[in-house]
């Protein structure tokens, strides 16, 4: 996962709200095609996602965190400690990490990463989970170049839209 590109990560404003709720309804249809039919994909309405985002950036509850290219909103992440039943508070997780497919390939899911790994450990985290489609194969390469082992046990079928899919619980140490 290297890249000759860099991109600038930032905390989430209020204003960026709108933006991430777009980068984040495209992006779930991109990212799922092929594996979800069209049809069957959940629907978050814009103003439902933005109230969420604005929500989200306003009481740090995930931290939320944007990179730029340029002007533009490339890609968003989410994290904060650890939403699992009995993990100890060390545990964070990534609630949410997108970038715009255009940019896939191209560093941002790798600016975010550190952006979120840093924020985690200033939490005083010293592991990290997060849940992923076991489906996606994309989201699953990406998780296993940045580190993160696959939980087998955790693997779980999850409503999503009209259809279930396989989740499984990933994690890996902060250092």
């Amino acid at each position: 996962m290297s890249s000759t590109t860099t991109y600038q990560v930032r905390h989430a404003t209020l204003r960026d709200a709108k933006a991430i709720a777009e980068l984040h309804n495209l992006t779930m249809m991109e990212s799922f095609k092929g594996i979800v039919a069209p049809e069957d994909m959940p629907v978050v309405s814009q103003e439902k996602r933005q109230a969420y985002w604005r929500e989200a950036i306003e009481y740090s509850e995930p931290h939320v965190q944007v990179a730029m290219d340029g002007e533009k909103i490339v890609g968003f992440v989410g994290y904060d400690r650890s939403r699992d039943k009995g993990t100890p508070n060390t545990m964070g997780e990534v609630w949410a990490i997108f970038a715009a497919p255009a940019y896939w390939g191209q560093g941002v899911g790798l600016a975010l990463w550190d952006a979120a790994r840093e924020g985690l450990i200033e939490e005083g985290c010293t592991r990290v989970s997060l849940w992923a489609p076991l489906a996606n194969e994309r989201v699953m390469r990406f998780h296993d170049l940045a580190g993160f082992k696959r939980e087998l046990p955790t693997a779980k079928t999850v409503p999503f839209g009209k259809v279930k899919i396989e989740e499984i619980r990933l994690k890996r140490e902060l250092n």
